[in-house]
């Protein structure tokens, strides 16, 4: 079952970092961009001054829920690694599910990153490819996805979506990309927010947790991290 504290929780984070990013820029307007728009409810922004926008993969599901989107001033789907981002652009990407469902996931989080003002955050959310959930989700084959989806998962849910999870959709993947890249993990929490499965589903989770002696944990399925991009170019973490 999903945990509706656990993703909350992530979005009151979300929310308070944002407030504290528009502080520091004194009130200027904030420059959002939503990548994986077509997940997650619009972030809580009141009383602040924000342009929205998204991005995305262009699939009939994906497109018919982003076109149901009210919050996004405009919004653009197709092949991510040739998606018109502006560098320097946006004070805050939200990263929603999407990582873990690409190819070149690398390529792509990094033009993302060019679209972002130094100084700005990436608000992340992704599955972990090390959970039990992870492992499950892409060992198992497309028409059984298919399946489950349609009786299982909440009807207008886009998916199913690829699933791809290469090690960048990794607590220790992620580490390693951001200190190659100087940026600063500020925030990071686990949770379990999957696709609800009902019981059957549970207790294929914590078999594929059993089996693997604790190699793939069935305690979450999802990570939650804030990141920021340095104000200089040639700062690293040491």
């Amino acid at each position: 079952m999903s945990d509706v504290r656990a993703v909350a929780r992530g979005g009151d984070l979300f929310s308070q970092r944002i407030r504290e990013q528009w502080a520091g820029q004194l009130g200027r307007r904030l420059d959002v961009l939503v990548a994986g728009c077509a997940h997650g409810e619009p972030l809580s922004l009141e009383r602040i001054e924000t342009r929205v926008c998204g991005v995305d993969e262009d699939l009939p599901a994906i497109r018919r829920v982003v076109e149901e989107r009210a919050d996004l001033v405009t919004w653009s789907l197709g092949d991510l690694r040739s998606a018109p981002l502006p560098p320097r652009s946006y004070d805050v990407i939200q990263l929603l599910f999407l990582l873990e469902r690409i190819q070149h996931a690398e390529l792509v989080f990094d033009r993302l990153l060019q679209a972002l003002r130094p100084g700005g955050l990436v608000l992340l959310r992704m599955r972990d490819r090390e959970s039990a959930y992870g492992l499950l989700d892409r060992l198992t084959p497309s028409w059984v996805r298919r399946a489950l989806w349609r009786h299982l998962v909440t009807e207008g849910a886009p998916g199913p979506l690829p699933a791809v999870y290469g090690p960048l959709a990794s607590v220790d993947g992620m580490h390693a990309f951001c200190l190659a890249r100087g940026l600063m993990v500020t925030d990071e929490e686990r949770a379990t927010s999957g696709p609800a499965m009902g019981r059957v589903g549970a207790a294929a989770v914590a078999v594929a947790a059993r089996l693997t002696g604790g190699r793939y944990p069935a305690t979450h399925d999802e990570i939650t991290m804030v990141i920021r991009k340095p104000q200089y170019h040639f700062a690293r973490l040491i």
